[in-house]
């Protein structure tokens, strides 16, 4: 009784799918080449940063406990 609908749907659904990746406008490799650069520059100085930080305030709380 259900099975015949729940079939059509299941393959309107993915001829859905088909004709919305169609429209999808995806970057080239040079734009994905940049950003991934970008990600990591960022992901890297912030990871420095953090450290020193860590590093000043493991020797502050170090300082006040003597």
């Amino acid at each position: 009784m259900g099975d015949s609908s729940k079939k059509g749907n299941k393959t309107g659904f993915f001829d859905g799918v088909k004709i919305e990746f169609k429209k999808i406008s995806w970057p080239d490799k040079t734009s994905i080449i940049r950003q991934t650069v970008a990600v990591v520059a960022i992901s890297l100085v912030l990871g420095v940063i953090i450290t020193i930080l860590d590093f000043i305030v493991q020797y502050g709380v170090s300082f006040l406990t003597m």
